[in-house]
């Protein structure tokens, strides 16, 4: 029998989930050997940490904010909730390129009837940095749609789908040749602020921008820069650096810049989504087998 704590708040979803499982859901992380932490902070969870907690299970798909609090490490088993909440990030992202390319920014702010000239995904080549799980949820709609795909992952072994796939040491390759960009990448020393001025300006005239990963993959005021000076076609962003984004902040000015605030993943669907994640590692773990979304702490996802 596996004994979990599950805190600091404890949903009847993800309770019911380690039951169903099998595992016995306890209140004292002292008779714990497995921790399910609920909230997307990491304030208190060291108070859980006992010598007994072999497993902890994290509610957020990326974890930035628990390596860099020193909390991932090789005593214990960390997990985080990478690929849970694909489904629906993955129909975000293709929500905001969708709506770049058939300029629905600039339609949503006209107030006159004014005929334009949208784009299509047709024939074009849609890169993904980040072919994790939303990038590979991705996919399949991007080729239903008659999109290429060129995919970057760390590795460079082929994605399923993917016309062809780079290893993120090639990243610089990547711009010059795709028309669009979608963003799925961790928040990682590696990835911050990868995409500056330069990258923006081999993307081109026409090409938009969509990061569904964390705002700091992205300089902002490079991106500003240009959009502005018409260097890229646009951005959506459902993440921003900083994010909050401040009231006035000349994003919110520009007519080819579409903001979600951080909603991709609805609330409605993110306990539901980590539920079905707790109750597939729970059984993982009392079978023996290799636990879901398993952090490397060297590596920082």
């Amino acid at each position: 029998m596996l004994t979990v704590c599950v805190a600091p708040a404890d949903p009847p979803l993800i309770v019911e989930s380690v039951r169903a499982a099998g595992g016995e859901v306890v209140g004292d992380p002292r008779r714990a050997e497995a921790l399910v932490w609920t909230d997307s902070r990491p304030e208190g969870v060291r108070d859980y940490l006992t010598p007994s907690v072999r497993w902890v299970q994290l509610p957020s798909a990326g974890v930035e904010r628990w390596t860099r609090e020193g909390l991932v490490d090789s005593t214990r088993v960390w997990c985080s909730a990478a690929g849970a909440y694909a489904p629906q990030v993955a129909e975000h992202a293709l929500a905001l390129l969708l709506a770049g390319v058939h300029r629905l920014p600039a339609a949503a702010r006209s107030r006159t009837w004014q005929r334009d000239q949208p784009g299509t995904l047709r024939a074009s080549t849609v890169a993904i940095v980040g072919a994790g799980g939303i990038g590979r949820a991705v996919i399949p709609a991007l080729r239903a749609l008659g999109a290429n795909v060129l995919a970057v992952n760390r590795s460079g072994e082929p994605v399923e789908g993917a016309a062809a796939t780079v290893p993120f040491e090639d990243l610089s390759a990547v711009w010059p040749r795709a028309d669009h960009v979608i963003l799925a990448a961790p928040a990682t020393p590696e990835t911050y602020r990868m995409v500056g001025r330069d990258e923006l300006r081999a993307l081109g005239p026409h090409a938009w921008l969509v990061n569904v990963a964390r705002g700091e993959l992205v300089d902002t005021d490079a991106l500003l820069a240009a959009l502005r000076a018409g260097e890229i076609g646009g951005a959506a962003l459902d993440v921003t650096d900083p994010e909050p984004l401040p009231d006035g902040h000349g994003l919110w000015a520009e007519p080819n810049v579409l903001i979600t605030s951080h909603s991709a993943n609805p609330q409605a669907r993110l306990t539901e989504s980590l539920a079905e994640r707790v109750r597939e590692n729970v059984a993982r773990y009392l079978r023996g087998e290799p636990l879901l979304g398993r952090i490397d702490p060297a590596r920082g996802y």
